[in-house]
């Protein structure tokens, strides 16, 4: 075989693969509590429990695979106003019981992460609001890994609340930053990869400002079911990605 006939095939064998590199920060949408406890003939309860479960275990996942920022939308504004006062206070009741958990504080203590809770408050319960801001306290100095929980949130409300805050203020120059300014999630970097469960494949409004040049990742697992194998997919998917930002 001649030199030239070669060197196609070493071209090749010496070509570098892209290097994996995890996303700074994912952005989930945990779709799918409900309907896993009915295929699975267990009650709302059940599902919401384990589905609160698994953010945990999924924050601490992506912090072992050099994930710095996760953002869980716990409860959207449009979830209080349009589901039944029972399912929303079952919600409130089991969120406040993890808030009080002592093994979930010890878990984000041990894995150095902070929460922050983003959202409109007033329409929480005040029992609710005190004790997830009591986590947010008690979780404040760690940094290896930040915790957005996104309660009582909707995308189109925070710009709005952000347009009235700079109505009200008289502000003269408006430009993107002023506005990102004032949104409840101002606070909240750029988000690199979205995922949602369940089949579902819309962003329902989740960080508008931020996800602009957000990946998208849609899984058909239902949110209690989504392992850790199958984050690294969602991970490794975003790996394959060409991010251009409109260059």
């Amino acid at each position: 075989m001649s030199d030239s006939s070669m060197k196609p095939i070493l071209m090749t064998a010496k070509r570098k693969t892209r290097e994996s590199v995890a996303p700074l920060h994912i952005a989930i949408i945990p779709d799918g509590n409900r309907r896993w406890a009915h295929a699975n003939r267990l009650n709302l309860q059940m599902g919401y429990n384990v589905g609160i479960d698994k953010v945990i275990d999924v924050c601490i996942w992506a912090k072992n695979f050099g994930v710095k920022t996760v953002s869980i939308w716990a409860l959207s504004k449009e979830n209080i106003s349009e589901r039944t006062k029972g399912e929303i206070g079952l919600l409130y009741r089991l969120y406040g019981k993890a808030a009080h958990s002592k093994r979930i504080l010890k878990l984000l203590q041990d894995n150095k992460a902070n929460v922050k809770i983003i959202g409109n408050m007033s329409l929480l319960p005040s029992k609710l609001k005190d004790a997830l801001r009591a986590v947010e306290r008690q979780t404040q100095m760690y940094k290896d890994l930040s915790i957005n929980l996104l309660v009582g949130y909707g995308g189109r409300d925070d710009i709005a609340q952000a347009v009235r805050s700079l109505s009200s203020e008289n502000v003269k120059r408006i430009d993107t930053d002023t506005i990102k300014s004032r949104l409840m999630t101002a606070d909240v970097p750029d988000v690199d990869l979205i995922i949602r469960t369940s089949g579902e494949r819309r962003t329902s409004g989740f960080l508008p400002w931020q996800s602009s040049y957000s990946e998208l990742y849609f899984a058909k697992k239902s949110w209690p079911d989504f392992g850790r194998d199958d984050l690294k997919r969602a991970i490794e998917n975003f790996n394959k990605r060409q991010r251009r930002f409109g260059k």
